[in-house]
C-alpha cells in the first residue's frame, strides 16, 4: 500500500508545478516527494505552563518521524490558558477555543493533503479539540500529551493550581496572612506541564489513552521526565505502522473504546468537563454517547482514585506507581475494560497491558473491594430546574442530598462578591447566565468554588449553575443545567430564598415552589439578545448546541 495516499495529490501531479515549487521552497528534496507527509499540530505557546514546552516536543517528534523516512511538517494552532482566564471575561474564549482548535487542525490537514497527523497538546481544551479533528479527518493519527506538572512546594506544603485559587478564599476570611498568600501564589506552579491533579487535562489524557488514541503511558508521563522524551522518540515508528496497516481513528474510536474511556473517568473521579468533551469526540466519528451513558457507567463503576481535588495525590504520584497502564491493567483484570479494542500501537489494549507490572499502591488507588465510593462520582440529575439534564460531581465526601434556600447571582462575578459578604451555611448558591450561549462560552466556576472551599464552608453550601466546573472544583456542585438561562431554562426563574432540593441518590434537582407560581415566572420571562457580541463569540452563540449535547458547533 502507498503510504502517501493523500500527499501524492500534490507531490505526484505534474499539473501542480506551483505547489511542488512551494515544497522545494521549504527545503524538501526530490526524493522527499515520494514520502508520506505527517502534520504535527502543536498547541505550544509561551503564555501557559501547560503549553510552554510543546513546541520543543514537536521538534523531537519531527526528528522521530524523519528517522522513519517520512516527512514531518509542524504547524501550530491556538491554546487558551484556563488557569489564567478563570474568574475573568477571558474564560468566555476557553470552550470556544476547543472548536477553533478542531476546525484549524481539520483545515490544515485537509488543505495541505497530509497523510497522517500527530497532535501535541497540553491544556484542557487542546485535547478534545485535537481529537474532534482527528475523528473528522479519519487519517492515521496519534495524540501526544505534553504531560503533567511537578507539584509546587511552600513551607512543607505540596501545592498545585487549586492551592492558589483556594488561598484566595482563605485570605478573604483572614485564615492566612498576606505573606503566606503570596508565598502560595509564587510557588504553586514550578514549571511546564498541565495542572497536576485529576483535573480536566489529566482526565482527558487518561480517557484518550483508554480510548486507544495515545501510546501507553502518554497520559501519566510527566512533562519534564525522561519518559516523555522517550515517548516522543517512538512516535515515528508508531505512525509509520499506522500508515502501513492503514489503521484509522474510526477503527480505534469505537463504541466499546468510548466505554473504556467512560470507565476510566469514573474510576479516576475525573472532571465533569469530560461529559462535554466525550460527547463531542464521539460525534466526530459517528458514535453516540449521551448524558445517560455517563449515568449508566457511574452506576456500575466504583470510584477508587485518591487524587486531587477531592483526594490527596497528584498525577505524578500515579506515574510513580506505574502510570495509567498499571491502573488500566487492574481495571482489565477486574472486568472494567474491554481488552479487545484496537489502539494506536496496532495492538489491542489487552496486548499493550500484558507486560505492564501489577503495581497498584492502595494509598493512591483503592481496591475495587474497598472503594472510596461504590459508584461513580458523576451524577446526571433531572428535575424542574433541569428538564434536559444537569451534571453533578459527587465524590461521596460532600453527602448525597442537599436541601437549602437560594442565593441567586446573575453571573460568577456577583457570586464572588456574595461569597465574600453574604453566603451562609445552608445556602444554595445559584449562578445564572453562564451557559454556552449566555456566558457566553460556558465559563468554569473554579473561582467561586475555590472561594467557597477556602472560606471553610465547602461542606455546608451547594452551588448550581448553567455554567461548568473546572476539574479542580470540588464540593456539592451541580453544573451543565439545561436548558440554560439564555434559552429560557427554569434556572433563570429562581429567586432568593426559594427552596431547592438536590438529591444525588435519586438523581433529582427541583425548585420547591407552587406550580402556578412556577408557570407564572416562566411565562413572564424576557430572553437575552446577543447583539452586543461580535466576531467569534457571536458565531459561537449562533451555532453552539446545549451542554447536554456537548456544546458542539457543527
Amino acid at each position: 500500500m502507498k503510504l502517501n495516499k493523500f500527499s501524492r495529490k500534490i507531490t505526484q501531479d505534474d499539473s501542480l508545478p506551483a505547489a511542488q515549487a512551494m515544497l522545494y521552497g521549504i527545503g524538501l528534496k526530490y526524493d522527499d516527494f515520494k514520502k508520506a507527509q505527517i502534520g504535527i499540530a502543536s498547541t505550544g505557546f509561551e503564555g501557559n505552563p501547560c503549553n510552554m514546552h510543546l513546541n520543543d516536543l514537536a521538534l523531537q517528534i519531527k526528528k522521530s518521524i524523519s528517522d522513519e523516512d517520512l516527512v514531518g511538517l509542524i504547524f501550530n494552532t491556538i491554546g487558551v490558558s484556563d488557569g489564567i482566564t478563570n474568574g475573568t471575561k477571558g474564560m468566555t474564549y476557553s470552550l470556544i477555543s476547543r472548536e477553533i482548535i478542531a476546525d484549524s487542525i481539520e483545515t490544515i490537514v485537509n488543505a495541505q493533503f497530509y497523510d497522517g497527523l500527530i497532535s501535541v497538546v497540553g491544556c484542557d481544551k487542546n485535547m478534545p479539540g485535537a481529537m474532534m479533528a482527528i475523528g473528522r479527518l479519519n487519517r492515521p493519527s496519534i495524540l501526544v500529551y505534553g504531560g503533567t506538572i511537578k507539584s509546587g512546594k511552600y513551607k512543607d506544603q505540596s501545592l498545585n493550581i487549586v492551592s492558589a485559587f483556594e488561598a484566595y478564599g482563605q485570605k478573604i476570611k483572614g485564615k492566612i496572612s498576606e505573606e503566606e498568600y503570596k508565598g502560595i501564589i509564587k510557588n504553586s506552579i514550578p514549571g511546564p506541564g498541565a495542572c497536576g491533579g485529576m483535573y480536566t487535562a489529566n482526565t482527558m489524557s487518561s480517557a484518550i489513552e483508554a480510548l486507544g488514541m495515545s501510546l501507553p503511558f502518554s497520559s501519566s508521563n510527566p512533562a519534564e521526565s525522561n519518559n516523555k522524551l522517550s515517548e516522543t522518540q517512538t512516535i515515528g515508528k508508531s505512525i509509520y505502522n499506522l500508515l502501513k496497516e492503514d489503521i484509522r481513528p474510526k477503527d480505534i474510536m469505537t463504541r466499546k473504546a468510548f466505554e473504556n474511556a467512560l470507565s476510566i473517568i469514573m474510576v479516576l473521579g475525573g472532571s465533569t468537563n469530560a461529559v462535554l468533551h466525550i460527547i463531542a469526540m464521539a460525534k466526530s466519528v459517528g458514535v453516540e454517547v449521551s448524558l445517560d451513558d455517563f449515568q449508566n457507567f457511574s452506576d456500575k463503576t466504583p470510584f477508587i482514585a485518591n487524587l486531587k481535588p477531592s483526594g490527596d495525590f497528584l498525577m505524578e504520584d500515579l506515574h510513580n506507581m506505574g502510570g495509567t497502564p498499571a491502573l488500566m491493567k487492574y481495571m482489565l483484570e477486574n472486568g472494567y475494560l474491554h481488552g479487545d479494542c484496537l489502539t494506536v500501537t496496532g495492538k489491542t489494549l489487552e496486548e499493550n497491558l500484558k507486560r505492564v507490572k501489577n503495581s497498584i499502591d492502595t494509598k493512591i488507588i483503592k481496591s475495587f473491594d474497598k472503594p472510596i465510593k461504590n459508584s461513580g462520582h458523576i451524577q446526571v440529575l433531572y428535575g424542574n430546574i433541569a428538564p434536559e439534564g444537569a451534571v453533578a460531581k459527587i465524590t461521596g465526601k460532600e453527602g448525597e442530598i442537599f436541601e437549602g434556600y437560594a442565593k441567586v447571582y446573575e453571573d460568577e462575578f456577583e457570586a464572588i462578591k456574595g461569597i465574600e459578604s453574604e453566603v451562609q451555611r445552608g445556602d444554595v448558591i445559584v449562578i445564572k447566565n453562564s451557559g454556552p450561549k449566555g456566558g457566553p462560552g460556558m465559563p468554569e466556576m473554579l473561582k467561586p468554588t475555590s472561594a467557597v472551599i477556602g472560606a471553610g464552608i465547602g461542606k455546608d453550601v451547594a452551588l448550581i449553575t448553567d455554567g461548568r466546573f473546572s476539574g479542580g472544583s470540588h464540593g456539592f456542585v451541580v453544573g451543565h443545567i439545561t436548558p440554560e438561562s439564555y434559552d429560557g431554562g427554569p434556572i433563570c426563574i429562581i429567586r432568593n430564598n426559594d427552596k431547592i432540593i438536590i438529591d444525588a441518590k435519586n438523581n433529582k434537582i427541583d425548585l420547591k415552589i407552587d406550580k402556578k407560581e412556577f408557570d407564572k415566572r416562566i411565562n413572564s420571562l424576557k430572553l437575552q439578545s446577543n447583539n452586543k457580541y461580535k466576531g467569534v463569540v457571536k458565531k459561537y452563540i449562533n451555532s453552539v448546541s446545549s451542554a447536554s449535547k456537548g456544546c458542539i458547533t457543527d
